[in-house]
């Protein structure tokens, strides 16, 4: 398993997420690291496998109930993170 790079913008996202999926656990990190888990795993990162089905779909409910209105401004936020940790890790693998 390949360990989560400390010096990346949203590692501690990445970490969180795969912990909370080996746990079995739903939450707003593993339901991100669930969505991204195709582009994770082409970058050799060990991300659990899950049954959820539409992860950004359960995704945004869970914020939609801890932000409201926001939810669609946090689900952004979240996956502008995702996108910076996967780019972060592609430059870093191939320099």
């Amino acid at each position: 398993m390949k360990n989560v790079p400390a010096g990346l913008p949203g590692h501690e996202l990445v970490s969180a997420g795969l912990a909370d999926l080996a746990a079995g656990r739903e939450s707003e990190s593993s339901l991100l690291v669930a969505m991204a888990a195709p582009r994770l795993r082409a970058l050799g990162f060990d991300v659990p496998a899950n049954g959820w089905v539409r992860p950004s779909h359960r995704l945004y409910e869970l914020l939609a109930v801890r932000s409201g209105n926001g939810a669609h401004s946090a689900y952004n936020a979240l996956v502008g993170r995702m996108v910076s940790f996967a780019r972060a890790a592609e430059h870093a693998s191939s320099g």
